[in-house]
């Protein structure tokens, strides 16, 4: 049963990474590609934890916490970019 659960999950968040890597690819936009940057890291957070489940370990969820904690300072720092042009004051 949670093996089904798992490649359903598996499958389900690989197809959100590709139409979020698609998005960054081709968005029309600069916020756009922003948001679809901090998508791929929920996702690839998503995946870690997915992974952590299946093989029964503990450093995929440290590895998530790393990349949620560079996730939120890359897009705040580009989200500051774009809007002032200037990431330090």
């Amino acid at each position: 049963m949670i093996h089904t659960a798992l490649l359903v999950a598996f499958t389900l968040v690989g197809l959100a990474v590709a139409f979020a890597f698609w998005r960054l690819l081709h968005g029309p936009s600069a916020p756009d590609r922003i948001l679809a940057l901090d998508t791929l890291y929920v996702n690839t957070i998503a995946l870690l934890v997915l992974l952590g489940i299946h093989l029964d370990s503990n450093i995929y969820f440290e590895a998530a916490l790393l990349i949620a904690l560079m996730g939120f300072v890359g897009t705040v720092a580009l989200c500051k970019y774009l809007l002032r042009g200037d990431i330090i004051e």
